[in-house]
């Protein structure tokens, strides 16, 4: 039996590195590539020398593919998406699904028409320390849980000039940084309602414009279960490090925390809490980058249908919405 086809969309390096993953599984082929850099599809073709490199995704669902990876700006995902599916292609997508959640629910619906796979990069799930955290959460360790704080601090900024465009990005770190932690707190806690969002979001120190992209925010996100998250992200801040990333749970009968090491954007821990008292869980190295992707070509594999589990997608794009005041 021949392994799924799969086309490569966008293979800068997170394109490329989410390739490679995929194709370390054994589960998939790599039947062709596509990216306006001649240069980024050559060092694609590295990982797969046998692939096709064509000139656009109109050829790429031409080569009769059973899956599609897209990396490309966010402007381009939900329409991306949408057309793969429409020929019957499975989708991994980067994050944001869609600039909105218009446009991440027009995707869910046509991967649901379609009866296809859709899966989004939110790799963060799949840390050793985010699933320790899972398994206490879930488990009811830490009895209820009442609080939650998430931060994604950047020291640096995006260098592509349409993360500044919020008409291609959607916005600015919050929908950069941000979507990963609204992800990871309904994710954690089964997706709960959203009874409530209130939101800061500042550019250059001052009151983001509407047509602006904001490089600050603050939101707090009130949970119909009863929980109350505090959410922080930035681009450029002045933090000491590189970056500042972290995921606390706090319950009943102890906490938890997900949080990098020394500034890396790469190695995190894991610990439980208790009192004043604390366990580490979970150390790094933790190679999780690519977990994701691998998740989604061993599935592909398997089964191509669609995953109810997709629907989720649209509920954080909600919240982004509501963060925006949209």
């Amino acid at each position: 039996m021949s392994l799924p086809r799969v086309g490569f969309l966008g293979t800068g390096w997170i394109g490329r590195h989410r390739m490679e993953a995929a194709l370390a599984t054994g589960a998939i082929q790599a039947a062709a590539v596509c990216d306006p850099s001649p240069e980024c599809a050559d060092e694609a073709l590295k990982l797969a020398p046998d692939a096709k490199v064509l000139p656009s995704i109109e050829a790429l669902l031409d080569e009769d593919l059973d899956g599609i990876v897209i990396a490309t700006p966010s402007a381009l995902h939900a329409e991306q998406s949408i057309a793969a599916l429409k020929r019957g292609v499975a989708v991994f997508c980067q994050k944001p699904l869609g600039r909105d959640a218009a446009e991440a629910a027009a995707v869910v619906q046509a991967a649901r028409e379609a009866d296809r796979l859709l899966s989004v990069d939110f790799s963060y799930r799949y840390t050793q320390g985010g699933q320790a955290l899972a398994e206490l959460v879930r488990g009811g360790s830490l009895g209820k849980i009442f609080a939650a704080d998430l931060v994604f601090h950047n020291a640096y900024g995006p260098d592509k000039p349409w993360f500044y465009d919020r008409t291609q990005s959607g916005g600015g770190c919050v929908m950069d940084l941000g979507v990963h932690l609204v992800d990871l707190l309904l994710w954690l806690l089964d997706f709960p309602e959203v009874a409530d969002v209130s939101s800061t979001l500042l550019a250059g120190g001052a009151p983001a414009a509407p047509e602006a992209v904001e490089d600050y925010a603050t939101a707090q996100i009130t949970l119909a279960n009863g929980v109350t998250a505090r959410l922080a992200c930035s681009w450029r801040l002045q933090a000491g490090q590189e970056a500042v990333i972290e995921a606390s749970l706090y319950g009943t009968d102890g906490g938890a925390s997900l949080h990098n090491v020394g500034g890396s954007f790469y190695d995190f821990e894991a610990k439980r809490f208790s009192g004043t008292s604390s366990e580490t869980l979970v150390s790094p190295p933790d190679a999780w980058g690519g977990r994701a992707a691998a998740d989604w070509a061993e599935r592909l594999a398997r089964d191509r249908a669609f995953d109810p589990a997709a629907e989720r997608l649209v509920e954080v794009a909600r919240v982004l919405d509501r963060i925006y005041g949209d």
